[in-house]
Formats: C-alpha cells, sequence, structure tokens
C-alpha cells in the first residue's frame, strides 16, 4: 500500500523530504542520577510500556517498571504525561520490523487487521497490511483505516456513531477504504523512531489517550491522519518536527485546550481538520497565513470569538470552510471572497450577526452555501446570482444540523431576519437544486417566472411573508419535487400546470388560496423521489442535504406513516379552495404498493361527496386523508373495509357527512386515527372496532348516535383517546372500571349513560355527564411548525408493530404543549416576569432586598493573609424602629444557618433574618478568606451610603471592623471571572460584562456557574461552556427552565440567551460594553401589550 494525500490523493515521493532526524534519549540528568527507590511496585508511579525483547522473533514482551527519577530523560514540562517507551536498548538502533511488532502489541485487534504482521511467517516488513516502504526498506507510511467489521466498501466515516449525527461533516476529505475491523488501544511512542515516515493514517479507529509527543517530533511525516479516534488531551504548544507536514486530521477525537500557536509553524499545510473535538478560544490569527489550506475544519467545536477579517486575504487555494456548530460571534467577514476556489461555505449553528456580505457573489466556484441559525440580518445580496455553480442555499433552517432521536420540532434556534424578497438573480442560477429560506422575515412577491429551475429540486420558503399568485410561477420547473410555499399570504388560483402529481411534498397550506384544487395534467414524471425515510449514504454534499431535509421534513410531520420506503405529502389545508373533492393528485407511475402518500385539504370551503377520496385507495401502502372543517356530504362507503384497506389516518370533522357509520370500519386492519366528530351521522356504534388493535384515537362527537355503547370498547388495547359527547347514546357505561388501560381521555358528556366511572376517572365531578382534558401529548391541530391541519388534534407515540409496519415518530414530547383550561393561573408566566429578568438586569446586577445590613465576622485565617480586630458596634444609617444588635441579628439568622442563607456571592453570604414579624433585612457576611475584595466592597458601601434610586437597596446598616489587610489575589468567585482577568490580574470594564452574561445565564436556567450537573464534564466545564453546547446541539430550549419556556415569548428568550452568550465571549474586542448590552436589553423588553 503506497502512501497517497489525504486531499488530492496523489503519490507520496519515496524520496526523503526534509534533512534526517533520528532522535536519540539523551544522557541522564544529573537530576535524576540519585539512588533507585525501592518501593514495591505497588507504591511506585507506574511508567510501564511493553517492551519487545529482540531475541525472539515472537512479538513477546517483558514489562519494565521507571519511577520518574529512574529515566533517562529530562523532567516533563508542563503538558508532558510519562508516556515515553523506555527500553534497556534504547541507545541501540532499534529495527523497525520490531517498531512494528511494538505497535501490533500496544492494541488489541479482535478482527485480525493486523494478522499479517507476523515475522515468522512474513519476514518481509514492508508487505504487512497497511505499511509501505521505500527503496531502502525503511517504512515511509502506515495506513490501517477503521472498518466496519468486514463491509470493505461502506465509508469509514459512517462506521463511526460520533460521526453519523453529522451529515454535512468532512466533504472535500479524500477517505481511503476501509479495513475488516478496528485497533483498540494506545499509539506506541516507538512510532516516532520511523524517521522516515511520510504518513500516519489510523482513522476511524478506537485509539485512545494523547498523542505521545514523539509523534510531533517526526521530521518528515507529510500527513498524520488519526480522524474518528478517542484521543485525548491537549495539543502541544510547542512541536519540534513536522516541518513538512500537509495534512493534519484529528477530526472527532475528545481534544481539549485552545488551539496553540505551535501550528502556525505548519506554513505547508493543506488540510487542517479539529472537527467534533471540545476546543476553546477563538479562531487563531495566523490561520489567515496558511497559504497552501485547501481545507478547514473547525465545526462542532466551542470555539467563540469572530472570524478574522485577514483569514481571507491568503486563501487563494482553499475549496472547503466548515467553522458550523460553533459560538463564533461577529461579522462574515467580506474577505471570503477572495478565496475563488471556494466550493463549501458552512456556516451554520453560530451567533454571527450583521448581513450577507456582498463579496461572497465573487465565490464563482462555490458549490455550497448554508449560514442558517444565526443573527443574520439585511437584504440578500443580488450579487450571490453571480455564484453560477451554486447548488445549495441555505439561508435559513428550522431543523437542528444534528441528527438525534429528538423529534425535529425546535424551531427556536433559527434567528436570521432579512429585509426584502428573494433577488431575482437567484432564480436565474442554473445549477440550483436547494432553496431553503423558511422563517426568514422575506416579503414581497415571488419572482414571475423562475427562469432558471431547470435543475431545481427543493424549495422551502414557508412561513415568511409573500404576497400575490403563484400562477406561473414555476411552470418550468420540471424537476421540482419538494414545495413549501405554507404560511405566507398567498392569494389567487393553482395553477394546473404545477408538476403536483410528481412532488414528494407540496404544501400550499395556511394562505388565502381560492377557487378549485385543479387536475393537475401531470401523469409522467421526469424523475421518481420521495419523501424517504432513510437518509442518503452519500458523498455528493447537495444529495446529502436533499436527503437531510426529505428526512427532517417527514419526522417533523408527526403522521402516522407506515414505514414504506417513500412518502408523499400534498398539504392544500387552511385556505379558501372551493368546488368538488378532487380525485387524489398523484401521478399514475407512483401509485404503487410501497407508497404512502397524506392528502391533507382540512379548513377550506371543498363541496361533493366523502365517496370521492377513496376512489384509488387500495393502489397505495398507506394512506391518510385529513379533510375536516368542509362541505362534504354523502355516506360514507358501506363497504370502506375493502375499497381502502390501506387507510391508516381519516380525519373528516366537521362536514356535512351523513348515513350510518358502516360496520366495515373494523376491518381496516391499519387504522390508527378516526375522528367523524360534528357531522350528521346517526344510527349505533359498530360493533368489532376494538379489533382494531392499532387504534389511538376515535372521536364521534357531536353526531346523532343513539342505541348502546358496544361492551367491546372496555376490550380495547391500543386506545387513547375516546370522545363520545355530544350524542344520544344510552345504556351502562361499558366495562365499568374495566375501560382501556391505555386511555387517557374521554368524553362522555351529554349521553344518556348510566353506570360506574371507568377507574382512573373516579375524580371526575359527574361519572356520566363529565369529561377529562387530554394528557400533554395533545396539541393544537396548528401547534406544530404552525401548519393548520397538517394533522389533527393530538400527538400522540406511534408504537405499531405488524408485519411490515414500522414506527417512525419517536415520541412526541418535543411538539407537546398543555391543552386549553388546563393550565393554573400559579403555572403561568407572563411577559411581566420575562420583563422583570431584563429591567433587573439592566441595573447591572442589583440586589432584590428591602435592606442590607453589611457586618464582618472573624473566622482564623493564616496570619499572612488577612488580620482582622472585630467590633460589635454597629453603625445605623436608616432607622427601621427595631434596635439592631450583633445578638439580634445572629439569633435572627438562626447563628448564620444553612436554612437561613438565600444566596452567595463574592464577598461571601446573604442570610434572612427577621429582626421582628414585620421587620425582614438581608444580612450580608464577608467571608473569611475573602479579603481580597475589601476595596470593592467599601466602595459598594459608600455608594449604598449616598445614593437613592428604586433600583439600588437601602443600606441599613454596618458592622465594621477597625484594621483590615487584603491580599493581592484576583478579586472574584471562581466560575464569574472574566478569562483574561483571571490570566493576567488586569481589571476591564469588559471584565464585569463576562460575570453578568454568567449571571444571566444562571437567571435562565437556574442553574450555577458551576452547577454539580456539570461534573461529567472535563474539567473548567461551565455554565458558559454548557449554554454553547446546547446551541451547537439545536436544545437552546433546555437551557431554559421549564416554565419559563413554557409561558415566555420564545424570540425574547433566545434574544436573551444570544446576550449572555455575547457577553461571555473569550475575545475583547467583540465581547460588549456593558452600555451596549443595557441597549440590548431595552430592544428585548416584551410589549406591554395583551
Amino acid at each position: 500500500m503506497n502512501g497517497s494525500d489525504l486531499l488530492t490523493g496523489r503519490q507520496l515521493e519515496p524520496t526523503s523530504l526534509g534533512r534526517y532526524f533520528a532522535w536519540t534519549p539523551p544522557s541522564p540528568s544529573p537530576l535524576f542520577a540519585k539512588e533507585r527507590r525501592t518501593e514495591s511496585k505497588a507504591q511506585r508511579p507506574r511508567l510501564f510500556h511493553s517492551v519487545p525483547t529482540p531475541f525472539k522473533e515472537e512479538a513477546k514482551t517483558k514489562r519494565v517498571f521507571l519511577t520518574p527519577k529512574e529515566s533517562p530523560f529530562p523532567p516533563p514540562k508542563k503538558a508532558t504525561h510519562w508516556s515515553t517507551f523506555f527500553s534497556p536498548f534504547s541507545r541501540k538502533s532499534v529495527s523497525e520490523e520490531t517498531i512494528l511488532l511494538e505497535f501490533k502489541s500496544s492494541v488489541l485487534d479482535p478482527s485480525g487487521v493486523l494478522s499479517s504482521w507476523n515475522s515468522s511467517e512474513n519476514p518481509n516488513h514492508c508487505t504487512w497490511f497497511g505499511v509501505s516502504c521505500n527503496s531502502r526498506s525503511r517504512v515511509i507510511s502506515i495506513s490501517i483505516p477503521g472498518g466496519c467489521g468486514g463491509n470493505f466498501t461502506a465509508g469509514c466515516s459512517r462506521c463511526s456513531s460520533k460521526l453519523s449525527r453529522f451529515p454535512f461533516y468532512g466533504f472535500g476529505l479524500r477517505r481511503r477504504a476501509c479495513s475488516k475491523g478496528r485497533l483498540v488501544g494506545s499509539l506506541s511512542p516507538l512510532v516516532g523512531k520511523l524517521t522516515e515516515l511520510r504518513v500516519l493514517s489510523l482513522a476511524f479507529n478506537d485509539i485512545g489517550g494523547e498523542i505521545p509527543l514523539e509523534i510531533w517530533g517526526l521530521e518528515n511525516l507529510q500527513e498524520l491522519d488519526l480522524e474518528g479516534n478517542s484521543l485525548t488531551g491537549k495539543l502541544p504548544d510547542d512541536i519540534v518536527g513536522l516541518r513538512n507536514l500537509r495534512v493534519l486530521n484529528l477530526g472527532f477525537n475528545e481534544l481539549e485546550g485552545g488551539i496553540p500557536g505551535s501550528l502556525s509553524k505548519f506554513v505547508d499545510l493543506e488540510v487542517l481538520n479539529l472537527a467534533g473535538n471540545k476546543l476553546k478560544g477563538s479562531m487563531p490569527g495566523y490561520f489567515g497565513g496558511f497559504y497552501m489550506l485547501k481545507g478547514l475544519y473547525l465545526s462542532n467545536n466551542q470555539l467563540n470569538g469572530p472570524i478574522l477579517e485577514n483569514f481571507g486575504r491568503n486563501c487563494r487555494y482553499l475549496e472547503h470552510l466548515d467553522l458550523s456548530g460553533n459560538c463564533l460571534v461577529g461579522r462574515i467577514p467580506g474577505s471570503l471572497g477572495n478565496c475563488r476556489r471556494l466550493r463549501t461555505l458552512l456556516l451554520f449553528s453560530n451567533m454571527l450577526d450583521g448581513v450577507i456580505p456582498n463579496e461572497l457573489g465573487q465565490l464563482q466556484e462555490l458549490e455550497i452555501l448554508d449560514v442558517s441559525r444565526n443573527k443574520l440580518n439585511g437584504l440578500i445580496p443580488a450579487e450571490l446570482g453571480n455564484s453560477v455553480r451554486l447548488s445549495v442555499l441555505v439561508l435559513s433552517n428550522l431543523f437542528d444540523h444534528v441528527l438525534s432521536s429528538r423529534l425535529p420540532l425546535a424551531t427556536t434556534d433559527e434567528h436570521n431576519r432579512f429585509r426584502g424578497s428573494i433577488p431575482m438573480t437567484t432564480t436565474t442560477l442554473p445549477k440550483l437544486r436547494i432553496l431553503w429560506v423558511p422563517r426568514a422575515n422575506l416579503e414581497g412577491k415571488l419572482p414571475r417566472n423562475w427562469s432558471g429551475c431547470e435543475n431545481l429540486e427543493m424549495v422551502n420558503l414557508a412561513k415568511n411573508n409573500f404576497s400575490g399568485e403563484i400562477f406561473g410561477v414555476f411552470d418550468g420547473c420540471k424537476k421540482l419535487q419538494h414545495l413549501d410555499l405554507s404560511s405566507n399570504r398567498l392569494t389567487g388560483q393553482l395553477d394546473d400546470k404545477l408538476p403536483v402529481p410528481c412532488m414528494s411534498l407540496f404544501d400550499i397550506s395556511g394562505n388565502f388560496m381560492s377557487g378549485s384544487i385543479p387536475r393537475f395534467n401531470y401523469s409522467v414524471c421526469l424523475g421518481f423521489s420521495s419523501l424517504s425515510y432513510e437518509l442518503l449514504q452519500t458523498r455528493d454534499l447537495s444529495s446529502a442535504y436533499l436527503s437531510f431535509f426529505t428526512y427532517k421534513t417527514q419526522l417533523a410531520m408527526l403522521l402516522p406513516f407506515s414505514g414504506s420506503k417513500a412518502v408523499l405529502v400534498h398539504n392544500f389545508g387552511g385556505n379558501n379552495f372551493s368546488g368538488s373533492l378532487p380525485r387524489l393528485p398523484i401521478a399514475s407511475m407512483r401509485m404503487v404498493d410501497q407508497i404512502d402518500y397524506a392528502f391533507l385539504a382540512g379548513g377550506n370551503k371543498l363541496t361533493g361527496s366523502i365517496r370521492s377520496l377513496f376512489g384509488n385507495c387500495n393502489k397505495l401502502h398507506g394512506m391518510i386523508a385529513n379533510v375536516s372543517k368542509n362541505r362534504l356530504s354523502g355516506h360514507i362507503p358501506l363497504g370502506i373495509g375493502a375499497i381502502c384497506r390501506s387507510l391508516r389516518y381519516l380525519d373528516a370533522s366537521k362536514n356535512q357527512i351523513t348515513g350510518i357509520i358502516p360496520q366495515s370500519f373494523r376491518d381496516l386492519k391499519s387504522l390508527v386515527f378516526l375522528d367523524l366528530s360534528g357531522n350528521k351521522l346517526r344510527g349505533s356504534i359498530p360493533e368489532g372496532l376494538h379489533q382494531l388493535k392499532h387504534l389511538k384515537h376515535l372521536s364521534l362527537a357531536s353526531n346523532n348516535l343513539t342505541g348502546f355503547v358496544p361492551s367491546s370498547f372496555a376490550r380495547f388495547r391500543s386506545l387513547e383517546v375516546l370522545e363520545l359527547s355530544p350524542n344520544s347514546s344510552s345504556g351502562e357505561i361499558p366495562g365499568g372500571r374495566a375501560y382501556p388501560r391505555n386511555l387517557s381521555s374521554l368524553q362522555l358528556s351529554n349521553n344518556k349513560l348510566s353506570g360506574e366511572t371507568p377507574s382512573g376517572f373516579s375524580n371526575m365531578k359527574s361519572p356520566v355527564t363529565g369529561s377529562l382534558p387530554l394528557n400533554a401529548n395533545a396539541v393544537n391541530h396548528t401547534g406544530v411548525h404552525e401548519k393548520p391541519f397538517l394533522h389533527s388534534h393530538h400527538v400522540f407515540p406511534l408504537s405499531i408493530r405488524s408485519g411490515n409496519t414500522t414506527t417512525h415518530t419517536e415520541g412526541a414530547e418535543s411538539g407537546a404543549a398543555s391543552p386549553s383550561g388546563n393550565t393554573t393561573d400559579n403555572q403561568s408566566l407572563d411577559s411581566i416576569e420575562v420583563v422583570s429578568i431584563t429591567s433587573a438586569s439592566a441595573t447591572v446586577l442589583v440586589l432584590l432586598v428591602l435592606g442590607v445590613l453589611f457586618f464582618y465576622t472573624r473566622k482564623w485565617v493564616p496570619p499572612s493573609r488577612v488580620q482582622v480586630s472585630e467590633s460589635r458596634g454597629i453603625t445605623a444609617f436608616v432607622d427601621i424602629g427595631v434596635p439592631l444588635t450583633y445578638e439580634t441579628i445572629v439569633q435572627a439568622t438562626g447563628n448564620f444557618s444553612a436554612g437561613k442563607c438565600i444566596g452567595n456571592g463574592g464577598f461571601g453570604a446573604t442570610y434572612k433574618a427577621e429582626i421582628s414579624p414585620e421587620t425582614v433585612v438581608a444580612v450580608k457576611r464577608l467571608a473569611a478568606g475573602r479579603f481580597q475584595g475589601v476595596r470593592q466592597f467599601h466602595a459598594e458601601v459608600r455608594t449604598l451610603e449616598t445614593m437613592r434610586h428604586p433600583n439600588l437597596v437601602t443600606l441599613i446598616g454596618l458592622l465594621g471592623t477597625s484594621e483590615t489587610h487584603a491580599t493581592t489575589g484576583v478579586a472574584g468567585t471562581f466560575g464569574y471571572v472574566a478569562p483574561e482577568y483571571a490570566m493576567t490580574c488586569r481589571v476591564s470594564e469588559k471584565a464585569d460584562v463576562y460575570s453578568y452574561g454568567v449571571v444571566l445565564l444562571e437567571l435562565i436556567s437556574d442553574k450555577k456557574a458551576l452547577d454539580p450537573s456539570f461534573s461529567a464534564h472535563a474539567n473548567g466545564f461551565n455554565i458558559v461552556s454548557w449554554a454553547c453546547m446546547m446551541l451547537r446541539q439545536g436544545q437552546a430550549n433546555d437551557v431554559f427552565t421549564t416554565r419559563l419556556w413554557e409561558n415566555g415569548p420564545h424570540d425574547q428568550l433566545m434574544e436573551l440567551l444570544y446576550l449572555a452568550i455575547t457577553c461571555t465571549v473569550e475575545n475583547l474586542s467583540t465581547r460588549p460594553t456593558m452600555r451596549q448590552v443595557v441597549h440590548q436589553l431595552k430592544q428585548i423588553r416584551p410589549s406591554s401589550e395583551g
């Protein structure tokens, strides 16, 4: 196997590059030359490694135990760990074959990947798997990428569970074919003795521990590829080798710390991948000096600060730039327009603000641009029309880019708010496949004719303010598969030339469209695609976006799809369509039994017979229909169980349907949801419905039903919602107390029933006429993504297991909301409480008490730190009508008991003291050991003595000290202190801004700066790290307390979170001043209306 370039794939030259570098351990230092220690092995530091025995062919090993004093090496530097290979023969030349065998012995190889590494059976180590040599039999390449247990064709990155959650990561990286298994263990330091090594590639194995320092000393190494392992530690601050390094790929490990300046030595670097680690700090300025750089991948870290303007000054070869999934702030630099070869630019999921720079229009090679989930504003630049190769343009996105088991309903992380409309130049892009700009504040009319749409496949302009007609706009878009124009202000009629029958998704819901739903003219489709549940495994980034949006869209619908490989959804709901109910608008070529089809037309003025809905039902694998709130009439076909066997969901509520409920409903074995409420049905409820083992929701309310409720209802196993009121049913409640165990909502009121209340519902005031609300899984039909009639009233887990039926919705908790009328006053949170956060914050951490008594108490501390001579006298500034003494304070605070403690701050704890039944004060006790803040404390006291303001507390009195001596350490509480202050002890006004950001995060999350829940993470993980992590993972709503999030205005809460994160960025030039913070808080304040 020959070594090759990670990005370009070209072969590496076998000749030596750079000076020859042979590393030999130095002579023992006198400092370490003392007598050997005699402790037992259990007492010694266990600095041992497997040492090959050179007298045997096999890789048998012996253990050598050394203490630091025995080491032949100098003492380690600060970041050094005792992981160096020691051998009695270290002063002699170690054969490269021995080094390779040592590497083999340091890892577990359960799949036998290194089975050929056997000197007995295969004495030529240059022929061993993954090893390449030059003409002198010197090892120049070790390339052993991990695998999937025998699957040689799958991409190695897809074998990693970590990487599988990031569908847009790593495009542009060339990866080698997988091996048949993975190596587990650590990287042997002896590899550093392979002085001719040019390629070290162990990607997608399970290599842990730190990268040995010896690896960083390899002088001739050109490619270091350890992607997708479990490496820990920090990048070294000092690197002595790697002068010829062109590829550094350490993506998706567990590296911590910042990006050190030592990397600036890699002046010939072409690929730098540090994505998917735990790196903090800002982007180094020297990145702008990597003249040869082709790919830079820093996504999914904890980086903050700005993208420096100088980055784009020397980027003539840069093709791929991925900075997504961090906490970057500031503007997108216009200098990126100089990166003329740039093909992918991924900046999503940061906190970037300002406008999209016009200079990006200079990128004529650009194929993918994703700037979604930031805080961008302004006009969409018309210059983007000059990027003629642009294939994917994502300017906003309500879906989190990270794949997880959570339902994709969290839409709060998108704060791009543009002005104006889609530029006309965008509609002429000849290669554009995806335009994705939902909920971005766009307005105006759609371009009259989308002239450059011959390759257009996916358009999402939902939840904007577009107006006017769409007639003729998309006529020429023959490949259009996904068109979402929902929740705008569009008017007029639909064009029968629209390729709706060929579309996997067509959504015009929530507009003001009128006229009839036409018989679209398409019977033959140019291409066949659908809303596939499975993500497409592809290394083409535009296809990955197509697959991702398709996948997320289907999951977000919360409809009971059957698990078929393809889904079609046509949504006409919530408009003013009239005329007869049309035949299902599906092209005949798509009428195959592996298709699930959803026809959603609720909330219109459609007329005609309900029978026409079921014409082609049996040609589908699964049928979902919502025609509620129309004017449909006629009878439900008596043989519906035979003519529509694929029916899974039917909402025909609030129409004018007459006749009886057919007995054949019991034959619809896949039925999950049935709502026939609000019609004119008569007769009795048919027997046998309990046989529908997947039925979860049954509503027959508000009809003219009579007769008995079938006794078999007590045998329902899956039913969760049963609504039978009001009707005229009579007799006893079937089953008495033994009702279905999964039932969460039962409505029987306004009938003529009698008998015992079902078990679990005995708390109803009227067991016969009462009703219970839905549980927490109930949502209003417009609640999910604000799309009316996309689904009906309720969201429920669909745990169907039968034959070829699978479940796609993984739970509905993310989309749940409390039912109307089920929220008490003390559970609600109105805008007053949100205002209290912002207004209190604007006064910059004022104390929320009516009076404060400051005094000092003395406990023993080392004499060198502080000396206090205590005085018991209280100096009173305000007469509160009650005598104050030290003894009364001690008594009122329970001798400063923990139960009376109401807070802790930089100077000590604050206690609640009830001096008399009507007099409560707060007592600030300055803690011993914190007298370094005495000057600041005195300044606060003087301020409170002299100033009177509604937002400032009243200082009542002071128990003083006659003498204090403060130390000169850093004043402040750990977790609140700005990084630059902790490092340099230099105070600036922006250090307080950092502390304020921490406190604001505490306010909205109810967590502490160093909350115990953070202990599972790495050292130094605090509330700032946590909040950034939640933002990157698309879980920003989880930063807030449940009560605050459920009742507060989401947009303003998110603005508070972004403000707090901006206050805590490490880059001082980016961190706002307190004046700017106050100004922003005033803008965030919710309106008092309503």
